[in-house]
C-alpha cells in the first residue's frame, strides 16, 4: 500500500497542517526546542500556538506573579491565580493542548549558557535593557530570536536569525508545472507553452524538463533561469548547443533556497529595517520606532512603570525621551506628537485583539526559524490600529485609570464607558471550529456580553474530531465526540466566568429550514452576526440575512497560511454576496474519461469511480426494492442510455454478480481492474491508434493527449494489490460480508480468477470533444430497454433485503475509502505515464481538504476583533458623528511571504429611481399587512411608478395583464392573504415580514429598478 510520506507524524491530529507546512518542515519543528519569556498575554497566545503546532518543547520563563490586569488577554489565568508565578500557572494549561509537546518551567537564570540549549527563544513583556541581554546571548550561540511587544492598539515584532539562514521555500505554493508545445534553439531559447492555461512564472524562478523529445539534453535538466517573456512564453538562456525540439515536453518550477542575513537586535535598534504592514501608514514605523525605545526609556527612569493612561505629564516626558532618541539617531524621523501621545496613554494597555495578531504572526515565524519554510520578516515590522478608538472619542486619565477589574488593559485604551458598551453587546456567532474558538477566546477577554443585557448566541451542528485538536483549541482529546457549541460556550465560560450564562448555544445549520429558530424575533433581538463558516452557501445565506434584518455583518476565512477579513455595515458597505469570486474550474468530462494528462485528473475519475462502484449502485439497489413502481418514477425524466446503466448496474449488483463470500468480491475487484486498467485503454487505443491522425493531418495524440498504454495485471505488484483488497473490501461492505486485510490470502485469490481475453469493438463512440454528448458510447434501443426491464428481477422477491452503500469518509484511515482512491487512482495514472502520487496528497485533493494552521486563525480572528471595536465605537456619545467608511479595512493576509494588504469597504452600488437613490441596504418597508390595491395605489400616488409584476419567493402574485375575473379577486387581498391563496400555505407564524419583489414602470413605460419591498403581516 503507498506509503505515507509523513513518517510517524500523528496525521490523524495534524493532517490539516501538515498541507500547509509539509512532512520534512514539520520532522524539523519536532526537533527544536522553544523558550517564551514573559507569559502575560502575548507569551501565551504565541506559546499556545506552537505547542499546537507540534515543536519538541516549550519552556517557559516568567517568575513574575499574576496581577488583576493580566486576565484582559491571558486567557489560561485565572482569578484564583493572582500572586502565583505566571509561568508555574500557565505551563501545565498550555500542556493540555497537545500531548507531543512537553511545557516546562525554567527555574534559572536566563544565563547564555540556558539560552544556548534552545533552537529559538522569544521574549514579549521584559525590561529593554534585558532584551538586549537576552539578544547578544542569542546571537552568539546561533539561536534564533525574536522580540515582541503589544501597547494598547500598538505593536511590533522583530526577528534576528543570524547570518546564512536558509530558507528553503519562500512561499510555499506548489510548484508550478506545465506543459511544453515548442522550444527554440537560440541564445535565448524561448520555450512555448499550451495555449491551455498560463504558466505562472515570474523572473528569476528556475525550471526543470521532463519528457520532452528532439530536445532530451533538458530532460532532468540542472534548473535554468527563467525569464518571462509572455503569459504562455518564458526563456531558459542558451539552448544553441542543444538537439533540436520535435516535441512534447513537461516544465516544471524548481523552489530555490534563499540565504538571509540578520542584524542583531542592538545593531537593528540603530539602523533597522521595515517590513511595512500597511501602506496608508507608511511613515508609521520610523515614529514608532523611536516610540517604543522612548517607552522603554520612560519606564528605565522609572523604576519600571509605565507611562499612566491618560496622564498628561506621562505622555509629555514620553514625546521629550522621543525627540531625545532621534536627535541622536543616524536615521533621524519626522516625529508626529500626537501619535506618541497616544502611544504613552496606551502604554498599558493589553488588548485580546492585538495580542491575537501578534501572537499568531510570531508564532508564524517561530516556525519560520525552525523550518526554514516561509520567508521570515527582517528585521522589524511595526502596526497600529488607532481607528479602533470610539467615534469622538476624548480619553480622560479618570475614564482610563484601572478599577482592580480584568479588564483594566482595555480600559486604559478605551475607558470604562465603552467597557459598558461591549458588556452588553449581543452578537450571533456563526460556527465555532477554528476561527469560532478563537473569536469567543478573544470576546470573552474583551468582556463581551459580560453585562446585564449582553448575550452571545452561538451556533454549530457539529461535533468534535481529533483532526479538530490541532487548532479548535478550545477542546481537548476527551472532548472529541462532543458538540462543538456547548463545549466551546463551556471552555470560554471558565476563562471569563463573567459571561457564564450569557452564551445560548444552538446547533442548528443556518438555512431556510431553521428560520423557524432565527427567525425576526431573533435578528431583531441582535446588534450584529459573525461568520465563522467554511462554506460559501452559508456565508451567502447569512449575508442575505443581513441585508434583510440591516445588520452589521464580520466575514472572514484562512486557507494555510492566507487569511482574509471583510466588514459588512449597512447603508456603508456593500454586502458580502456583492462580489463574487471566480468559478472554481472543473475538468471537463472527457479529459476525466479518455485523455488525462495531470495527477488531479487520475484523482477526480477515482473519486468519481468510487460513487459509482460503492455508493450509487447501493443506493439504486435500495431505492428500486423499496419504492413502488420505481422504473416509472425513477426514469420519468432521463434518457433510454441512463436507464440501461442504471438498470444492468441494479441487475448485476443483486443477481448476475452478487457475492456470497469474499472471495467472490475479490473475484469482482479483480474484474473490475481488467475492465479499467486493461481494456478501456486497448479500446481506446482501437479507436485511436497511436499514430492517427486528425482531419487536419496533425497527430492525434498531441499534448495535452498523452498516448495510454495497457496494464497487465501483476499479483507481485503492491499497486495492483493495493487496488484489489480496497476494492473487494469495500464491495464486501455493500453486502454485509466480512471483509479481509489477509494480503496474502487475496494475491492468491486474484492471481486464481480468470478473465477473458478482450477484443476490442468496433463501432464504439468515445467522448473526444467537450461539447460531445457523455452518453454517446452507450448503446440505446427500445427493444432492448424493453427486454431489460422485462428481465429486472421482482422486488418482492428481496423483502428485508438492503445493501450499505459507502458514504465518502476521509478521515477514516481504517475503512479503505481513501486507499481505494490512492490505488485507482495512480494505476490510472500508470495507464497514461503520470507521476503518480502519495496516499497524504491524495486525500488532500479527493476529499478537497483545506489547509489549515493555528497561527493564520489567530491573527485573522484578532483582525476581526479589531473591527468589532469599530462597530461598537461607530456613533459619537452624541450621536451626531457616524464613523467613516475608510475607518474600516477589508484584510488580506499571507504569513507565508509575509503579507498584510487592508482596502477601504467598497460602498454599495447606488441605483437611482426618479430623483432619488437607493442600494441593495433599503426597502420600501410598510409596517401593517397592506392590501394588493392599496399597494398598487401607493406606489402610484408616492413615487409615480406603475407595478406591472409582484412575486414572492417563487410565487407570482401579480402581473398587470392578469385576466379581470383574477385580478378582481386578488385586488382587495391583504398580502398574507394573497400569499396564501397562490401558494396554497399560510405565511408561517414565525414570520413577521414577507419580502416582495416587484417590477415597475415609470411614466414614460421604461422599465424602473426599485428595492424589494417588506411587509408587516403581523400588524
Amino acid at each position: 500500500m503507498s506509503g505515507n510520506t509523513s513518517g510517524d507524524i500523528d496525521e490523524s491530529l495534524y493532517s490539516r497542517q501538515l498541507y500547509v507546512l509539509g512532512a520534512d518542515a514539520m520532522k524539523k519543528m519536532s526537533a527544536s526546542n522553544v523558550l517564551i519569556v514573559g507569559l502575560k498575554g502575548l507569551g501565551c497566545e504565541v506559546a499556545k500556538n506552537i505547542v499546537l503546532a507540534g515543536v519538541k518543547s516549550v519552556t517557559l520563563y516568567d517568575p513574575s506573579p499574576v496581577v488583576i490586569s493580566d486576565l484582559s488577554t491571558q486567557f489560561f489565568l485565572h482569578q484564583e491565580d493572582v500572586g502565583k508565578p505566571r509561568a508555574q500557572v500557565s505551563a501545565p494549561r498550555l500542556a493540555e493542548l497537545n500531548q507531543y509537546v512537553p511545557v516546562s518551567v525554567l527555574d534559572t537564570k536566563l544565563t547564555p549558557e540556558a539560552i544556548a540549549t534552545f533552537k529559538c527563544v522569544v521574549v514579549t513583556d521584559i525590561p529593554q535593557q534585558q532584551k538586549l541581554e537576552i539578544s547578544e546571548a542569542a546571537h552568539q550561540n546561533n539561536v534564533y530570536f525574536i522580540s515582541t511587544e503589544t501597547r494598547g492598539l500598538f505593536g511590533y515584532t522583530f526577528n534576528d536569525f543570524g547570518k546564512d539562514f536558509v530558507v528553503v521555500d519562500p512561499t510555499g505554493e506548489e510548484p508550478l508545472s506545465g506543459m511544453v508545445a515548442n522550444i527554440e534553439q537560440a541564445e535565448e531559447g524561448v520555450v512555448m507553452c499550451l495555449d491551455e492555461t498560463r504558466h505562472g512564472l515570474e523572473d528569476g524562478q528556475f525550471v526543470t524538463f521532463s519528457e520532452v523529445q528532439g530536445m532530451t539534453e533538458l530532460n532532468d535538466c540542472e534548473p535554468r533561469k527563467v525569464k518571462v517573456i509572455g503569459p504562455y512564453t518564458f526563456s531558459i538562456g542558451d539552448t544553441r548547443g542543444l538537439s533540436a525540439y520535435t516535441r512534447g515536453g513537461l516544465f516544471k518550477q524548481v523552489k530555490m533556497p534563499v540565504v538571509l542575513n540578520f542584524k542583531s537586535f542592538k545593531s537593528a535598534l540603530e539602523e533597522p529595517e521595515y517590513f511595512y504592514s500597511d501602506f496608508s501608514k507608511f511613515d508609521r514605523p520610523a515614529q514608532l520606532h523611536v516610540g517604543f525605545q522612548a517607552l522603554h526609556a520612560f519606564a528605565a527612569a522609572n523604576n519600571g512603570r509605565m507611562p499612566r493612561p491618560g496622564n498628561d505629564d506621562d505622555a509629555t516626558e514620553v514625546i521629550r525621551l522621543a525627540n531625545q532618541i532621534n536627535d541622536a539617531w543616524s536615521q533621524k524621523t519626522e516625529l508626529d506628537d500626537k501619535l506618541l501621545k497616544q502611544l504613552a496613554y496606551q502604554a498599558t494597555g493589553d488588548l485580546s485583539p492585538m495580542v491575537a495578531v501578534f501572537g499568531g504572526l510570531v508564532a508564524q515565524e517561530v516556525l519560520k526559524a525552525c523550518t526554514g519554510k516561509f520567508s521570515p520578516i527582517n528585521n522589524f515590522m511595526y502596526f497600529d490600529a488607532l481607528e479602533c478608538l470610539p467615534v469622538g472619542f476624548e480619553p480622560k486619565e479618570a475614564d482610563l485609570a484601572p478599577v482592580g477589574s480584568r479588564y483594566d488593559g482595555q480600559i486604559a485604551v478605551f475607558g470604562r464607558e465603552f467597557q459598558e458598551k461591549l458588556s452588553n453587546y449581543r452578537e450571533f456567532l456563526v460556527g465555532s471550529g477554528a476561527i469560532g474558538c478563537e473569536m469567543l477566546k478573544n470576546w470573552a477577554m474583551m468582556g463581551i456580553a459580560s453585562g446585564e443585557n449582553g448575550v452571545i448566541h452561538v451556533t454549530d451542528m457539529d461535533t468534535i474530531e481529533k483532526s479538530n485538536l490541532n487548532r479548535q483549541f478550545l477542546f481537548r482529546p476527551a472532548d472529541v465526540g462532543k458538540l462543538k457549541s456547548d463545549t466551546a460556550a463551556e471552555a470560554v465560560a471558565k476563562m471569563n466566568p463573567d459571561i457564564a450564562g450569557k452564551i445560548v448555544t444552538h446547533q442548528d445549520r443556518v438555512g431556510l429550514e431553521t428560520e423557524v429558530v432565527y427567525n425576526d424575533e431573533f435578528y431583531e433581538s441582535i446588534d450584529g452576526v459573525t461568520n465563522a463558516l467554511d462554506n460559501v452557501v452559508a456565508r451567502k445565506y447569512m449575508d442575505q440575512r443581513c441585508v434583510f434584518y440591516r445588520k452589521p455583518l464580520l466575514e472572514s476565512g484562512t486557507l494555510g497560511t492566507k487569511g482574509n477579513t471583510q466588514v459588512v455595515i449597512p447603508h456603508l458597505t456593500e454586502s458580502y454576496s456583492a462580489s463574487q469570486d471566480p468559478a472554481e474550474k472543473q475538468i471537463p468530462i472527457c479529459t476525466l474519461k479518455n485523455f488525462p494528462h495531470a495527477i488531479e485528473h487520475t484523482i477526480q475519475w477515482a473519486r468519481d469511480l468510487f460513487e459509482g462502484l460503492f455508493t450509487q449502485p447501493a443506493e439504486s439497489v435500495n431505492a428500486y426494492l423499496s419504492t413502488p413502481d420505481y422504473i416509472d418514477k425513477a426514469f420519468a425524466t432521463v434518457g433510454d442510455s441512463v436507464k440501461i446503466e442504471t438498470l444492468n448496474k441494479i441487475r448485476s449488483f443483486l443477481v448476475t454478480d452478487k457475492p456470497m463470500a469474499f472471495a467472490d468480491c475479490v473475484a469482482w475487484a479483480r474484474k473490475n481492474f481488467e475492465e479499467l486498467y486493461n481494456n478501456a485503454p486497448q479500446q481506446l487505443l482501437f479507436n485511436f491508434p497511436a499514430d492517427a491522425v486528425t482531419s487536419s493531418g496533425q497527430p492525434f495524440w498531441s499534448p495535452p493527449k498523452r498516448v495510454p498504454t495497457a496494464v497487465t495485471f501483476d499479483p507481485a505488484s503492491d499497486l495492483h494489490i493495493d487496488f484489489i483488497m480496497a476494492a473487494a473490501n469495500l464491495h464486501a461492505f455493500n453486502y454485509g460480508l466480512k471483509g479481509s486485510r489477509d494480503r496474502d490470502q487475496i494475491k492468491q485469490l486474484a492471481a486464481a480468477v480468470t478473465v477473458p481475453k478482450f477484443v476490442p469493438k468496433s463501432g464504439v463512440k468515445i467522448q473526444v470533444n467537450e461539447n460531445e454528448d457523455p452518453g454517446a458510447g452507450v448503446e440505446s434501443d427500445a427493444d432492448g430497454l424493453s427486454a431489460l426491464v422485462a428481465s429486472m428481477p421482482d422486488p418482492a422477491e428481496f423483502a428485508g433485503v438492503r445493501l450499505a452503500p459507502a458514504d465518502f469518509e476521509k478521515d477514516d484511515d481504517s475503512n479503505f475509502h481513501i486507499d481505494f482512491i490512492t490505488a485507482a487512482s495512480n494505476l490510472r495514472a500508470s495507464n497514461y505515464g503520470i507521476e503518480p502520487e502519495d496516499r497524504f496528497r491524495t486525500k488532500q485533493i479527493a476529499g478537497k481538504i483545506i489547509p489549515a494552521i493555528a497561527t493564520t486563525t489567530s491573527l485573522v480572528t484578532g483582525l476581526v476583533c479589531l473591527e468589532l471595536y469599530k462597530l461598537i465605537g461607530s456613533v459619537s456619545r452624541d450621536g451626531q458623528t457616524v464613523r467613516k467608511v475608510d475607518d474600516y479595512k477589508n484584510g488580506f493576509i499571507n504569513l507565508a511571504l509575509p503579507f498584510f494588504g487592508f482596502s477601504e469597504p467598497i460602498p454599495p452600488v447606488k441605483t437611482k429611481c426618479n430623483d432619488s437613490e437607493f442600494t441593495e441596504w433599503d426597502s420600501f418597508d410598510y409596517d401593517h399587512d397592506i392590501t394588493l390595491q392599496e399597494l398598487i395605489d401607493d406606489f402610484e400616488k408616492t413615487h409615480k411608478l406603475e407595478l406591472t409584476m409582484v412575486s414572492s419567493g417563487v410565487s407570482m402574485l401579480y402581473a398587470s395583464f392578469y385576466s379581470k375575473k383574477k385580478l378582481e379577486s386578488r385586488l382587495p387581498m391583504k398580502v398574507s392573504e394573497l400569499v396564501k391563496s397562490v401558494t396554497g400555505k399560510d405565511v408561517p407564524a414565525h414570520t413577521k415580514w414577507v419580502m416582495l419583489d416587484v417590477c415597475c414602470e415609470d411614466a414614460e413605460g421604461e422599465d424602473v429598478e426599485v428595492p424589494a419591498i417588506h411587509v408587516n403581516v403581523r400588524n
